[in-house]
């Protein structure tokens, strides 16, 4: 009788310790939790962050904001995330986000209708991809290397585009292509049920068909995914016709909020956004895993993190550096390494 309370009180700290250790273990955690601490700052901060009123028939808010603002990011690091999880990486994503915006102002100045014009531009984005996959799947060039190039001469593609049509005015009115982007369905902004879509067709693409298992297979091991049957070479292709289709529907998304073309400045820096989302999430340069839900999440702490910047009144040369510190902070608590080395620490003073 007497010793039974004494083991009972042995086998729960043990038990709460292996909980703990499994849940730190969890990919989810470290960027859910960064994001809930992200929002918490800014609910103390701004008693009213969390507020969410209608406006003109539509949800407006921080938080509508932030999802608002971080949906063309967010479809850029899902391509990423795939692209990524065959061992490449695509760097020439903000360069096809100018080339699809340059293309939509060109076809509308030439008359085309507007779905048509929708059409070009994702087109278009496919067509980036189909020349990026050929360079890294066909001609086996590094991908860091292969998109480098479209990355550099993409901007001045865009700029050549502009002036098919003498660039001097590359502005736009299309209420269709706008809609998509500004618009709503209901309280509803428009771009959110659009990436709602896009996501959904994507994960099920991944998830329930062999394409994700052969993408992870390919990033895991190319060598091993051919003998065992799996086209590597064609594998690659179907990540950067993807990450292609997906830039260029970000551009579609920020090149009709601004309707107009402005190839030097579009999606400028966006790709390294895309690639601190994925790894935010989870993912590994090495390749071998798609997270496409955490890279989501990824993208909404970068926004969260951008908005709260902004919000705090810090001058604008402290936005990056502050920026970087926070990703370094949340990059560090994913990592087993740095949690081991803190937890000897730890172990030490005791």
């Amino acid at each position: 009788m007497s010793t039974q309370p004494t083991s009972t009180a042995i086998v729960q700290p043990r038990s709460l310790v292996t909980r703990l250790r499994w849940l730190a273990g969890q990919r989810a955690l470290w960027p859910v939790l960064a994001l809930l601490l992200i929002l918490a700052v800014n609910g103390i901060v701004s008693p009213g962050f969390f507020n969410v009123r209608i406006v003109e028939g539509r949800l407006f808010g921080n938080v509508i904001d932030i999802l608002y603002r971080a949906t063309p990011t967010a479809l850029v690091a899902l391509g990423m995330a795939i692209v990524i999880g065959t061992k490449g990486i695509d760097l020439s994503v903000g360069a096809i986000i100018a080339i699809c915006g340059a293309m939509m102002a060109w076809r509308i100045q030439a008359g085309d209708p507007h779905v048509v014009v929708l059409l070009i531009a994702l087109a278009t984005g496919l067509l980036c991809g189909l020349w990026n996959g050929f360079l890294v799947a066909i001609l086996n060039i590094q991908p860091i290397i292969a998109t480098l190039i479209l990355m550099t001469s993409g901007r001045g593609i865009g700029l050549m585009i502009n002036l098919l049509y003498g660039g001097t005015n590359p502005s736009f009115e299309s209420p269709f292509l706008q809609g998509l982007s500004v618009g709503r369905i209901g309280l509803v902004p428009t771009r959110l049920v659009v990436f709602a879509v896009v996501f959904t067709a994507l994960w099920l693409l991944i998830r329930k068909t062999a394409l994700g298992l052969f993408v992870e297979s390919v990033g895991g091991n190319s060598a091993a995914a051919d003998l065992a049957g799996i086209s590597s070479r064609l594998v690659k292709y179907a990540a950067y016709l993807l990450s292609g289709l997906l830039a260029a529907a970000a551009g579609v998304i920020i090149v009709a909020d601004t309707h107009t073309s402005d190839p030097v400045s579009q999606g400028l820096f966006v790709e390294l956004d895309a690639i601190l989302a994925v790894v935010i999430g989870g993912g590994s340069l090495a390749g071998g895993r798609i997270y496409l839900g955490l890279t989501v999440i990824g993208a909404l702490v970068i926004q969260a993190l951008t908005t709260t910047i902004l919000t705090s009144g810090l001058p604008p040369e402290y936005n990056l550096v502050v920026k970087a510190v926070v990703v370094l902070a949340v990059l560090l608590l994913q990592s087993d390494n740095a949690r081991h080395a803190v937890t000897d620490i730890f172990r030490r003073r005791k």
